[in-house]
């Protein structure tokens, strides 16, 4: 949860793009954010705070409820909750059913 936001800067940005914000200048300007914020945690020894130093900067023209909206995981996973599951029941299940016997249990997958 405490990287999400570093993972989240592209798109962060690029939201920032749409409201008619420059591209460059706003990927110097996060990798300036982000190094204040990798400062605080490692040397300071405090909370991520990359959320707040972007939603004071005027170049974002955002707020940050808004990029608190922009943080939910389930946005950065793309298919790997379709993946898994697919891998488990192609690949995982019939591992377990074939060997059910020397496991000594009966296999259920549940994800």
């Amino acid at each position: 949860k405490e990287e999400l936001p570093f993972m989240a800067t592209e798109n962060i940005m690029m939201q920032a793009v749409k409201k008619g914000g420059n591209r460059q200048v706003l990927h110097e300007r996060i990798r300036k954010l982000s190094m204040q914020a990798s400062y605080h945690i490692k040397v300071e020894g405090k909370e991520n705070n990359l959320l707040e130093l972007i939603a004071e900067d005027d170049m974002f023209s955002t707020s940050l409820s808004e990029l608190k909206e922009m943080m939910q995981p389930s946005k950065y996973i793309g298919r790997a909750k379709e993946q898994t599951e697919a891998f488990l029941e192609k690949d995982i299940r019939p591992i377990l059913e074939v060997n059910k016997d020397l496991l000594g249990m009966s296999a259920e997958i549940s994800v």
